[in-house]
């Protein structure tokens, strides 16, 4: 949006725990110069000349590092920060960019993720700056529709795997349900587009346990409805159907 983002994320603390000292410093090094030190052991020409006391500070500062990659506080951080540096530079103008924190919810369960996914990739839609998912800017919905006009899924968002045994991480739906339910909930919610869901968007509805006028509120009252968390149980004792 031209004002505000919405991101839907997930943390992998096993996979950054589970990274090396040598790639630790590599993905921190992109964002960020580092210390003298860590900028030597990564020269492997200098890192045999590093005494114990500075080999010592090094291993401190890739601890540091490490719980850097998995915290969604540092990943706003310098998001925020790039976007602030962007749009101050557009404007010829210098001064403080966003108006406050972010506001960060955990999503407990699959309703919840389909719920907070379907909110923020029709919020274009929502606030006319779009007419249909695949022509909204800026968006993850319009990445994939591109995406899966060629068979494939984009590489920089978390994969649609519908439970598959072949593939150890991914969002355990199917990518045409997803995007036939993005469609349908877009229209319901606009006034001048009213709709039903179609036969083909059942088996994610009755898979999360969602009835349509739950979905449909718990869609549109993701910010307003819940503080720092989400649920369908949470969805059920908050909204009067």
């Amino acid at each position: 949006m031209s004002n505000h983002t919405h991101l839907v994320l997930h943390v992998d603390k096993t996979k950054a725990c589970a990274m090396s000292s040598d790639e630790v410093l590599k993905r921190w090094h992109m964002l960020h110069k580092g210390t003298v030190l860590t900028r030597r052991y990564m020269d492997k020409k200098q890192r045999n000349s590093l005494s114990e006391p500075e080999l010592l500070s090094v291993i401190a500062s890739i601890k540091v590092y490490r719980q850097r990659l998995y915290d969604i506080s540092w990943f706003m951080r310098l998001l925020n920060e790039y976007i602030a540096r962007m749009a101050n530079k557009e404007d010829a103008c210098t001064g403080r960019f966003w108006e406050g924190r972010f506001k960060s919810q955990a999503l407990l369960d699959e309703g919840a993720l389909l719920a907070c996914m379907a909110y923020v990739d029709l919020n274009p839609i929502r606030a006319g700056k779009a007419d249909t998912p695949e022509h909204s800017p800026h968006t993850s919905v319009k990445r994939r529709v591109r995406a899966a006009k060629n068979n494939t899924q984009p590489k920089k968002l978390m994969p649609f795997v519908n439970n598959s045994t072949h593939v150890r991480k991914g969002l355990p739906f199917d990518l045409k349900d997803y995007l036939l339910l993005i469609d349908e909930t877009g229209r319901q919610l606009r006034a001048d587009k009213p709709g039903a869901i179609p036969l083909d968007c059942e088996p994610i509805l009755t898979r999360v346990g969602l009835a349509q006028a739950k979905w449909s509120l718990m869609v549109t009252n993701i910010e307003t409805q819940f503080s720092t968390c989400i649920s369908l149980a949470h969805a059920e004792r908050k909204l009067v159907i």
